[in-house]
């Protein structure tokens, strides 16, 4: 996995140095920016991390750009730093998917702390994303009749029972189902439910 990122973005170059110093200090790698609009341009939205973000700034506010980021459906968590939050700003911030809203000046642990929570967050997030993507990729090497299978697997009912629905023979049941767990790399029913779940592909979901 890349190695997550802290990005700043404030237009005190002052505190811009600073905190960028204070967050290499506690072990991330730190990319600092002077507007919304040069993050906009130069950031790489598909490196983890996340976001230090002030909100009183010329051309473009804290707000406005996690409303940009919000309508292109980036989820890279975002830690407001303003030395001009209120309550209904902060509200407003954490209702649109803000992590946290701390108010100028922050306590150095406080903030370090608050990366290392936002961090981990977008961590977590890309290894989901990364392991439905693999479900995914497995359940699509199923057969039609290995997949038929693998949801009466999931819906609990057993060897015999699926041989009977199918109206094919209990061996040939017993080498789908060996099939199956094989190309998904599970076990167990449970996780067959889980692959197709993870897969939207359990009976009363979406269409393959």
């Amino acid at each position: 996995m890349t190695k997550p990122l802290v990005r700043i973005v404030d237009d005190d170059e002052e505190l811009l140095r600073s905190t960028a110093f204070l967050i290499r200090m506690a072990g991330f790698d730190v990319l600092t920016y002077s507007s919304a609009l040069t993050f906009l341009s130069m950031d790489d939205p598909t490196r983890p991390g996340c976001l230090l973000l002030d909100h009183r700034m010329p051309g473009m506010t804290g707000m406005e750009l996690q409303e940009t980021l919000v309508e292109r459906g980036e989820t890279l968590p975002i830690i407001f730093l303003s030395a001009h939050g209120d309550i209904p700003m902060a509200m407003q911030a954490v209702h649109r998917g803000a992590l946290d809203f701390l108010v100028k000046p922050v306590d150095p642990e406080v903030l370090v702390e608050a990366v290392k929570k936002a961090v981990q967050k977008s961590l977590d997030e890309v290894r989901t994303a990364d392991e439905s993507a693999q479900v995914q990729a497995a359940t699509e090497r199923l057969t039609e009749r290995e997949l038929e299978v693998a949801q009466l697997v999931a819906e609990g009912l057993l060897n015999k029972q699926i041989a009977d629905r199918l109206g094919i023979s209990l061996p040939t049941v017993k080498m789908h189902r060996g099939n199956v767990t094989k190309k998904l790399g599970v076990r167990s029913a449970v996780a067959i439910a889980r692959a197709l779940e993870r897969a939207n592909l359990l009976r009363g979901g979406e269409a393959r």
